[in-house]
């Protein structure tokens, strides 16, 4: 999606579509045609008028952030905070993502992006406050290197700026907690396409804990591409990662999985000693559990004692 088209409404796709143009902005020219030339770096929005709000501020702030997010489509509700100056009173940092494309060093814009993640998610107010801040380290971040602009450790950067900001809103702990984490870990992702190993899959898992449902929600949605076979590559790389986890979950719980009687008690209920009879055994009462996981003690004693039957049956 174009930038110049998320907007239409209030008037914010002229704006995206001035960003996007290749032409220098003004200060830049001005200063270019003095002979004085601009220094890379974050793009030259005005500074916050002050980052301290009061309980009453923060809680006007909050159900007026939470209200656009939580709309089923955020797209018009956050244009119109950008517009009236909601956004620059309580959520500044987006502001700065309006970066500027220049002839040489040419990127998406980050705020139109950051809204079509955001309108991509199911409205969670965790999930996409965490769509609304992903990229917000980005400015603080950028630099040029090689013809290339870089956003090195923005994930980071990010998650300590949404911490600030949250809690400037006195948004819940947990609430705050959990958004900062998604946006830490909302790159970790990048990279699978080359090959993860089991315990590259186990960490990502074991990282994102209770939010693993929603980071690789927010994964899949952080593709605005109008490729669509690049968006289609993308989705199946996440659909690999979440049936490995599942795999390497299977096999990590069948493997602390341990059948209600050990060795020694069947050894001592069969009246046998150590052979290859208890290993056939354990696993009868291994796979028994698996079947019937709520089977006490008991019961599972009067089933091996069948098996035990049953196989000296046959044998014979």
């Amino acid at each position: 999606m174009r930038p110049a088209c998320l907007f239409p409404a209030c008037g914010l796709g002229r704006t995206a579509a001035r960003l996007n143009s290749p032409r220098p902005p003004r200060r830049r020219r001005r200063r270019q045609n003095e002979g004085v030339s601009p220094v890379p770096g974050p793009a030259d929005a005005d500074p916050p008028r002050r980052s301290g709000l009061d309980g009453a501020e923060a809680a006007r702030g909050r159900e007026i952030l939470t209200a656009a997010l939580l709309a089923e489509d955020p797209v018009g509700p956050l244009a119109q905070m950008l517009v009236d100056g909601t956004a620059e009173r309580f959520v500044p940092e987006l502001l700065a993502l309006q970066l500027e494309q220049d002839p040489v060093h040419r990127h998406k814009d980050v705020l139109a992006h950051t809204v079509a993640v955001t309108a991509k998610t199911r409205p969670d107010l965790r999930l996409r406050l965490a769509a609304l801040f992903h990229d917000i380290g980005k400015p603080a971040t950028r630099s040029f290197e090689a013809g290339k602009v870089t956003f090195y450790q923005h994930e980071a950067v990010g998650a300590k700026i949404t911490r600030k900001r949250l809690q400037a809103l006195r948004y819940p702990p947990e609430v705050v907690a959990d958004v900062a984490e998604l946006v830490r870990l909302s790159g970790r992702f990048k990279g699978f396409g080359d090959g993860w190993s089991d315990a590259a899959v186990r960490r990502y898992a074991r990282d994102a804990g209770h939010l693993l449902g929603r980071l690789n929600e927010l994964v899949r949605c952080d593709c605005t591409t109008q490729n669509q076979r690049r968006a289609a590559w993308l989705q199946r790389l996440v659909d690999e990662l979440e049936e490995r986890i599942r795999r390497l979950a299977t096999e990590e719980r069948r493997a602390a999985e341990r059948p209600l009687l050990d060795g020694h008690a069947v050894m001592e209920r069969l009246g046998v000693g150590e052979g290859p009879e208890i290993g056939a055994a354990l696993k009868f009462l291994l796979e028994l559990r698996r079947r019937s996981p709520d089977l006490d003690v008991a019961t599972t004693e009067q089933r091996l004692d069948e098996w035990w039957t049953a196989r000296n049956r046959a044998g014979t």
